[in-house]
């Protein structure tokens, strides 16, 4: 897959020691057993906690982690009240136990419409550079979050400028909802509008942390990974699969952003995928950064997601045509996908756009098999159960 300089790991137990200097080093916010995170990403008396080996989140102005904040916002991400129609909450396509997916090959709106691409997680969703798959402007969650509020092709909430008024009249008229605004934001019940909402939600999703997989145990000397699993991790860090060149960060992706950032990158990347019409085409309307410069070498490019709880939340791509991790590895194995029949027919190894960090390598079914093993080492079943997290209009187990 090439070389890349958008590396944070160094292959095999090398990695293992840079994650602990970076720890001894106390980047921002980086801690013997984590850190609470304040306002601006200070540490303080925060409702996050960053876990250890992590650095500091990157806040905006006036943001603050406050638990009060976070527990508005969840009850905000989880009220289908807050869509046009009454039916659906942001919390429709992102399910905790997935790792804040929602196991569909494509995100389905309020109003039935499919949308085009696969809905991203949530988990670690501050530490993210750009928040879609393909724009490179959207940098904050609360500008991201207006597209599936108000957004009208594709129809996600459903919300529009003939229903807007109707749909905060439905949170101000809910009895807890203007005594948790009014601790929160100051104006008592003016403070319910759409800015404040926003703003809430995006507290709640900058809460989604991840790191107490088992692999982050491993780095702590607190657990051990089985033979197919060490061989799997030696393989993901090292010049072979080279796996790390796009997912090498502590947050397993190359789009990373925190409090102690200097030079932010922000590359994607066309993997093969098609090459419908032999010239580096892509199914409209999946074409990547493309769709928005209409530059060739933007062609089927789309941001590398984060393989954090990787296990649990397929399918995979950015449009789902990927059922399992089995087949995400023989895919990059392959350098590329051939589709040999339908209308995205075409051979995605030999796009012409594809990345030089894609290309056929030699990987075993085992060792394919091992890579596997790890990733699914990843999975931070705590965060996928924490009661925090959940959806506050349900009983909990």
């Amino acid at each position: 897959m090439g070389r890349s300089r958008h590396v944070w790991a160094a292959p095999g137990q090398a990695f293992r020691r840079l994650s602990v200097l970076l720890a001894a080093a106390a980047l921002s916010g980086c801690g013997g057993g984590g850190t609470s995170v304040g306002d601006s990403g200070t540490a303080g008396d925060g409702g996050v906690v960053v876990p250890r080996f992590f650095p500091a989140p990157r806040l905006p102005e006036g943001e603050s982690l406050a638990a009060e904040r976070i527990e508005l916002g969840r009850h905000l991400f989880y009220d289908k009240r807050l869509s046009g129609n009454g039916t659906q909450a942001c919390g429709s396509c992102h399910h905790q136990d997935k790792a804040f997916t929602d196991g569909l090959p494509v995100a389905v709106g309020a109003t039935g419409e499919r949308h085009p691409r696969n809905a991203q997680a949530l988990g670690n969703v501050v530490y993210n550079a750009t928040l879609t798959w393909a724009n490179p402007s959207l940098v904050t969650l609360e500008k991201q979050m207006e597209t599936p509020l108000f957004g009208e092709n594709p129809v996600e909430m459903g919300v529009n400028d003939r229903n807007r008024d109707e749909v905060l009249a439905r949170i101000r008229g809910d009895a807890r909802y203007p005594a948790m605004f009014a601790q929160v934001f100051p104006g008592g019940a003016e403070a319910i509008d759409w800015r404040n909402v926003i703003a809430a939600i995006a507290s709640f999703q900058r809460s989604l942390i991840a790191g107490n997989s088992r692999y982050d145990r491993f780095l702590r000397g607190e657990a051990v990974l089985a033979p197919n699993e060490e061989r799997g991790r030696l393989l993901f860090f090292g010049e072979r699969a080279e796996c790390f060149h796009c997912h090498g960060s502590f947050n397993f992706n190359d789009q990373v952003v925190h409090a102690a950032s200097r030079v932010v990158e922000t590359p994607f990347h066309n993997t093969g995928l098609y090459n419908i019409d032999g010239a580096g085409g892509f199914p409209e309307p999946n074409r990547g950064v493309f769709e928005l410069t209409a530059l060739p070498q933007d062609m089927g490019a789309f941001r590398a997601p984060s393989l954090r709880n990787v296990e649990v939340t397929g399918p995979y791509m950015h449009d789902g045509t990927i059922a399992t991790l089995e087949d995400v590895l023989s895919f990059y194995a392959a350098g590329g996908r051939l589709i040999t029949v339908g209308p995205h027919a075409g051979d995605g190894r030999t796009n012409p756009f594809k990345s030089d960090l894609i290309a056929l390598i030699d990987l075993s079914p085992e060792e394919q098999a091992d890579i596997v093993a790890f990733l699914k080492t990843l999975t931070d079943h705590e965060f996928l159960e924490n009661p925090k997290h959940a959806d506050p209009f349900l009983p909990w187990p």
